[in-house]
């Protein structure tokens, strides 16, 4: 990025930060307002940012901001504490996250025949992660039962990484049958996405495990500098990145499967990754959606009303029918399926694994998944954006405030991606 790009982009973090605290309650995210920084300064004739999808830095910076939102997200969920109370996530990540896969490869495949069956999944599959990043007036509104707003932080903090393998999957059987990859030989395929999906979280467990002992033994003895134990929150994931890939694995699994130790065996170090995830990672997020504006909006220039059509199922049925088939036999009101049927929001995860498939695999009819996942995921960044504070209020006051309800049950806690502070 030139001067004038940077001082763009920083006049737009310092301005929205003066009213950030009035956009909590408002209608206007940052996912928002960030993303349509970028399509102001990407439009045409003005000439402030000169960038393309394929550029280097925006891949190495996406690439970086996946591995950190993985691992910050893994890290705040401790899965040993996952029990029978949080039946809710438990369902919508081990059925409703694979029938939604499902459901949009079946939908991808009438809609766009030319990437055939395992194109198709890849575009299903990369849109299946939450990210409640979005819809963040939901997870931090008190009037939401704590019950459901603790089951969209789970979902939304554990899906994108158990997503990432069959994404790896389906887009290398897609390349294959595009000549590519699985048709080098299945048994050469096979060894290389086993050591993906196997060796990259094995590096990355291994690495935390490690990592949880060292600090402990450095707090034990006073040795670490709290400041340092922050940055630590950053080497971490970025270390199990490196060696995983050098090793042949996967790096996004290597952070991924990072934070998941780190949840169950560091709270110092969960603490600190918290902390991390509330500024440095925050930041990166909202500059790559402010590129995601300025870069992959133009391209709805050229959107064709599958792409339109696509994108509102994705948003709707293609989640919804699979999140009320997961939680039958749960007595929620029909209010709750329906509220978080509708608060799937897609974002950072789909993005980033667009520019993946878009580098990485040459699948057929690449035009049309990038053009379906840039349609889905503006218009979930508007709609779940400006409906998140209104449908919060308006369903915490048809649930009320306590009872014997299922939604009213007691769950343990668990950090938010985003904390609100008094």
């Amino acid at each position: 990025m030139q001067p004038a790009e940077i001082a763009i982009l920083s006049a737009a973090l310092f301005v929205f930060a003066l009213v950030s605290k009035r956009a909590e309650t408002g209608i206007v995210t940052p996912p928002m307002a960030f993303a349509a920084v970028g399509v102001l300064i990407g439009a045409d004739g003005w000439g402030l940012m000169e960038l393309h999808v394929t550029d280097a830095a925006i891949r190495r910076l996406a690439e970086v901001t996946l591995v950190l939102t993985l691992f910050s997200d893994a890290s705040r969920i401790d899965i040993t504490e996952l029990d029978r109370r949080h039946a809710i996530p438990i369902r919508l990540l081990s059925i409703g996250l694979p029938l939604a896969m499902l459901a949009g490869t079946g939908a991808a495949w009438l809609l766009f025949p030319a990437l055939g069956i395992w194109g198709a999944a890849a575009l299903a599959i990369a849109l299946a992660p939450t990210d409640a990043a979005l819809g963040q007036a939901v997870v931090s509104n008190a009037s939401v039962p704590h019950r459901i707003r603790q089951a969209l932080n789970v979902e939304s903090g554990l899906n994108d990484g158990l997503a990432f393998p069959a994404l790896l999957v389906a887009a290398s059987l897609a390349a294959g049958s595009a000549g590519d990859g699985a048709g080098d030989g299945a048994g050469a395929w096979a060894r290389s996405i086993g050591l993906q999906v196997v060796g990259g979280p094995l590096v990355g467990a291994l690495l935390a495990w490690l990592a949880a002992l060292l600090i402990a033994r450095a707090a034990r003895n006073d040795w670490m500098d709290e400041t340092y134990l922050r940055l630590s929150t950053l080497a971490l994931p970025l270390l199990a990145w490196g060696a995983a890939e050098a090793m042949g694995g996967n790096g996004f699994l290597a952070g991924f499967s990072a934070g998941l130790v780190v949840a169950m065996r560091s709270e110092r170090l969960r603490a600190a990754a918290a902390d991390f995830g509330e500024a440095e990672g925050q930041l990166l997020t909202l500059i790559v959606f402010v590129l995601f504006g300025a870069v992959l909006v133009p391209d709805l220039a050229h959107m064709g009303w599958r792409h339109a059509l696509f994108a509102g199922l994705a948003l709707t049925v293609l989640r919804g029918l699979p999140v009320a088939i997961s939680l039958l036999g749960l007595r929620l009101r029909p209010a709750t399926v329906l509220f978080l049927g509708w608060f799937g929001p897609r974002g950072l995860a789909s993005l980033i694994y667009l520019l993946i498939l878009i580098e990485d695999y040459p699948i057929p009819g690449k035009d049309d998944i990038t053009l379906a996942i840039v349609a889905t995921v503006a218009l979930s960044i508007f709609a779940h954006g400006m409906t998140a504070s209104p449908l919060a209020r308006l369903y915490g006051r048809s649930v009320g405030s306590g009872g014997t309800a299922p939604e009213h049950r007691d769950v343990p806690h668990f950090p938010l991606r985003l904390r609100r502070k008094p």
